[in-house]
């Protein structure tokens, strides 16, 4: 069984290689049953710690699940927010193939399928990117979308504007302008993609800030009860998720406006499964805002787990 460190699976996993293997996969027959998803009591803390079991399968060939735990009170601990690890397995026989990292396994897949819907839905010639938030995905998802567009000018916002300039530092091999700012509102109004990236439970981005043009890809928000965008963002934009099933229950995002009938399911256009197998395509207007919503889904850890693993065997 082979033992994968996080340092590997970031060699392994590199933009957009992974991007276009995200790609195809979202054309194939994956199985992937709905992810078990536990919060459990932490009297040590103000919010409960989540656990989530994410498996995958595809038929004569491998296998996976991913177990995760996610505390959002950690960096208090000077621990990382999301902690876990990923099983490979051999479908033939049952047995291990390998051990990976789940964490940088899951930034990079989720940066990828970010970039992935930014390259059916943002305008072609987005050159001015937003990240709002200062995590582990912050440099991941510049990275990604530098892949699929031509970004030239980053902007990174986060409450700890520290945190924000140490994303620009870990960015600079890209040699693209990134500045971080203290200020969110008039930067929304600047860029053409704006990837949002955090534990907030109360919206960062509001409707009435928003250009025609523009795409949002909102990352965070990953229960039912956070929000990273208030309702007129859905209302003025055409929106789009990575998985239709685990967004209308999993975020607060979807879920929440779905209960409250500001939207209903009919105005989420399309999934990526739809994208990819062009089942429906998408024509950009000028004046379109578009809305990715992305919630995680195992068919993208299965398929980067295999990049990784062929990684390692071929070096």
């Amino acid at each position: 069984m082979l033992s994968i460190t996080a340092e590997v699976v970031h060699q392994a996993l590199m933009f957009p290689k992974l991007v276009n293997a995200l790609q195809v996969a979202f054309t194939e027959s994956i199985e992937v049953p709905p992810r078990l998803h536990f919060d459990m009591e932490n009297p040590n803390a103000s919010r409960e710690t989540t656990l989530l079991m994410m498996p995958a399968w595809q038929a004569g060939d491998v296998a996976g699940i991913k177990l995760v735990t996610v505390a959002p009170e950690n960096s208090q601990k000077n621990l990382p927010s999301i902690q876990g690890t990923y099983l490979l397995l051999d479908v033939d026989t049952g047995s291990i193939k390998a051990m990976m990292d789940a964490p940088s396994l899951t930034a990079k897949r989720t940066a990828a399928a970010s970039a992935l819907a930014a390259r059916f839905l943002s305008r072609e010639n987005s050159s001015t990117l937003l990240v709002v938030g200062t995590g582990t995905l912050a440099p991941q998802l510049i990275a990604a979308h530098a892949s699929v567009r031509p970004i030239r000018q980053v902007y990174v916002w986060g409450r700890d504007i520290k945190k924000a300039l140490q994303v620009c530092q870990q960015v600079e091999h890209l040699n693209i302008n990134c500045k971080a700012v203290d200020e969110l509102e008039p930067h929304v109004k600047l860029a053409d993609i704006i990837s949002c990236a955090t534990l907030s439970t109360k919206p960062l981005i509001f409707g009435r800030w928003l250009q025609a043009g523009q795409h949002l890809d909102m990352v965070g928000a990953y229960r039912p009860d956070m929000r990273e965008m208030d309702d007129t963002c859905l209302t003025r934009s055409k929106v789009f998720v990575d998985n239709i099933e685990s967004a209308v229950r999993e975020t607060g995002d979807i879920a929440i406006p779905l209960a409250e009938n500001v939207i209903t399911q009919a105005d989420i256009n399309a999934d990526l499964f739809s994208l990819c197998r062009k089942t429906f395509v998408f024509n950009r207007t000028d004046e379109d805002i578009t809305v990715f919503k992305s919630v995680g889904h195992a068919l993208e850890d299965l398929a980067a787990a295999k990049l990784v693993s062929e990684f390692v065997l071929k070096k």
